[in-house]
């Protein structure tokens, strides 16, 4: 049977450093890799060359989570590598779970911001990983 249902936000689970994040309010990540199209004789590319790869991103957080984090640290997010596990789907609704694994990441910033009528603090971290592996077992 095929199931073309799409995950929802509810359907994401993102454990950092061993901690289920519940204070959780967007993750974005993203593989890129430096490509080149090689030229020779004529106008045309010979072909494509491949050079090194990168993995950024992002994990938007409430300020309790961020605070949390920092005394796991023990001060400072900007000293400690984390791995990211981001499953998608609800096995309650049939789903099989998709993981994928951001390795070795790092905190690039801790910014901090609020403004008047702000409810919360929402805090966007940017990371730097090793590696991601799309579909983690």
């Amino acid at each position: 049977m095929f199931n073309t249902r799409e995950y929802e936000w509810s359907d994401v689970t993102v454990v950092l450093g061993g901690r289920d994040v519940t204070g959780l309010r967007g993750i974005a990540y993203s593989e890129a890799q430096e490509k080149e199209a090689l030229y020779a004789k004529g106008n045309k590319p010979h072909g494509i060359q491949r050079g090194n790869k990168s993995y950024t991103g992002s994990v938007r957080i409430l300020q309790s989570e961020l605070l949390a984090l920092q005394a796991a640290a023990g001060g400072s997010i900007l000293d400690i590598t984390v791995d990211i596990v981001v499953a998608y789907g609800n096995p309650q609704q049939g789903d099989i779970i998709h993981t994928d694994l951001i390795r070795g990441a790092e905190f690039t910033e801790a910014p901090r911001a609020l403004n008047q009528n702000d409810k919360f603090m929402e805090i966007e971290l940017p990371i730097v990983a090793i590696d991601v592996v799309n579909d983690y077992r």
